[in-house]
Order: C-alpha cells, then structure tokens, then sequence
C-alpha cells in the first residue's frame, strides 16, 4: 500500500486504520529498492513498518517486491523521511527508526542537507516510543562521527556503536561496496529523554484561491525571483497557456515537504480562478499558499481585481 498524506482524512492516521491492526511501529527512511524492508518485514511479522523513501522510481521497485512476496505489514510513501515521522506517526508511538546509507552530503556547503542533525534528533524524540531507538548504518565515516556528535549534543540519547548487523548490510549499495572492500559503521541511539518542544503535524488548510474580476489577460508574468515565507521558498517554472487559460508549474519547499504542482488562471461561473489545480492531489500548506497569493498580486498589477480571497 502507497500512503498518500493529501488524502488522507487526518494527520497522523490512526496506524491500526493504516495497517488494518495494532503493533510496533517501525519508520524506514530511505528504503531504495525495498530489499531490506521485505526482510526486515519477513523477520518481525508483528511489526508494522512504514518506509518513506523520495525516489518514486524506488519507491514502484520496493512496491512491486513486497506484492511478489506477499508482504502485507509495510505501507510505503514517498516523500521525506522528516515529513513522514512529523505527520504519519503519532507521538511517542515508534519502536524503531532504521537509517540505511543516507545520503552523506559530503561537500561542506551541503551539510546543512543532511538528515541526522541536532534539530532532527530532538524531534524524533517527540515521536519514539520510550526506550525506543534510532538505528543508523553508513559507510561515510564523516557522516558517522557528525551524526554521533549532532546526537550528542541533545543530551536525550545513550549512543552505542557496535558492530552492523547483517541484515543491515543487505540494502544494494552496501552489497555492491562490501565487494569493494569498503568499511561500515553502526550506532544506536536510544531515547532516554524527551524535548519539551511538540512537533505538531504540518497544518492543512481548504483549496487556496481567489476569484478576480476582469478579462483572462493575453499573458502572465510571473515572478522570476523565489517566493519566500517563513521558512521556506516558492518558484515559479513555467507557465503555460491551454483553451481554458493558464497553468503554471510550481515549486515549493517547506521544512520538511517538497511539492511540484500546478496552479491555474482560468475562467468559472463566478468569476476568474486563480488558485490550485487539483491535479495531483497537492497537499495545501502554508507554502503553497504563498504561492497562490503570488500569483494573485500578478493578476492584480495586470489590472484584475480580487472578489473573493480564499488563500
């Protein structure tokens, strides 16, 4: 099964109406072509298991073999890792969190990307289960040792590196790098306090749009320049005229969540739409928002004027 946030009814879901029973909850993150998930799930039948993974690629590969092997305790979804424990999971609820091969980001400049940082660490303790455990394996010793001392600087885990554990060593990448003689390095890191700060799940809102008096305009000119919000950025990639106006490809990165969809120009009953397209069932944030009212401040320096402000 695909869990799709956009629909559904309420964040997080409940995991016995995800999974369809009650049992340890375990978060993947970055399961790649879903090996490790299947044993992993085939090891503890008990355990539910939610994989989040951004490739989609990935994600169609790790789906196909969980549905030849008959596998039927994991839900996979693709999106963030960050996303999928702020919004999916409630709190205090997992077991286990297992990190195979993240991507290091290796160049300083890229640092701030990776995964395994200091603020990360303290909202996952918002969401395991006590004595509940992050599991990381990784052959980039760097990320290794930043990842220890990101950890450490919480004060709410006891860090233990022993040796990984093979099932571990199952995943593609570390097949093919066991072959080159490459070394790997394990931790633990089990909650033993908990942040006061709450990690609430991200807020939704209704469709944003506006209806605007006046005629389609022949063009639209949009922002070349990032939107930017309170923590996060909007771009606009293209716009593109059709019979019944205009759409125009979006891009939106928030905290945790990365969204491409589209927003439309287009003549209604009651008005002209400017607003979210429905197609791809985007999840309607903050950010995309701020994209709709971009938008609308567009038309409105082309001459059109708003009737009903929905964003």
């Amino acid at each position: 099964m695909l869990v799709r946030p956009a629909l559904l009814p309420e964040l997080p879901p409940d995991p016995k109406a995800l999974f369809g029973r009650e049992g340890p909850l375990v978060v993947e993150v970055g399961f790649g072509d879903g090996r490790f998930t299947a044993h992993y799930a085939r090891t503890h039948p008990e355990r539910l298991i939610l994989g989040a993974e951004v490739s989609a690629a990935s994600v169609q590969r790790a789906l196909r073999r969980l549905k030849r092997e008959g596998i039927g305790n994991v839900r996979l979804y693709l999106g963030e890792g960050a996303f999928a424990l702020r919004n999916l999971v409630p709190p205090r609820s997992v077991l286990e969190v297992i990190v195979n091969f993240p991507d290091p980001w290796p160049k300083k400049r890229h640092q701030g990307r990776r995964l395994l940082q200091e603020a990360f660490f303290r909202r996952l303790s918002t969401r395991l289960a006590e004595g509940g455990r992050l599991l990381l394996t990784t052959d980039h010793e760097g990320y290794f040792a930043f990842a220890l001392e990101e950890a450490w600087r919480t004060g709410l885990y006891r860090i233990e590196t022993p040796p990984p554990p093979e099932a571990h060593l199952l995943t593609k990448y570390a097949l093919k790098w066991r072959q080159a003689g490459r070394a790997f390095f394990h931790a633990v890191f089990t909650k033993e306090a908990e942040d006061p700060t709450p990690w609430p799940p991200t807020r939704r809102y209704a469709m944003a749009h506006a209806l605007l008096n006046g005629p389609l305009p022949e063009a639209l000119d949009l922002p070349q320049a990032p939107v930017r919000f309170p923590g996060g950025v909007a771009v606009f990639l293209e716009a593109a005229r059709g019979e019944r106006g205009f759409y125009v490809l979006t891009h939106v990165e928030e905290e945790d969540l990365t969204q491409d969809l589209l927003l439309e120009v287009r003549k209604s009953a009651h008005g002209l739409y400017a607003g979210v397209s429905r197609f791809g069932a985007p999840l309607i944030t903050e950010g995309v928002r701020a994209a709709v009212r971009a938008l609308v401040a567009a038309l409105e320096a082309l001459g059109l004027q708003v009737v009903q402000d929905h964003t």
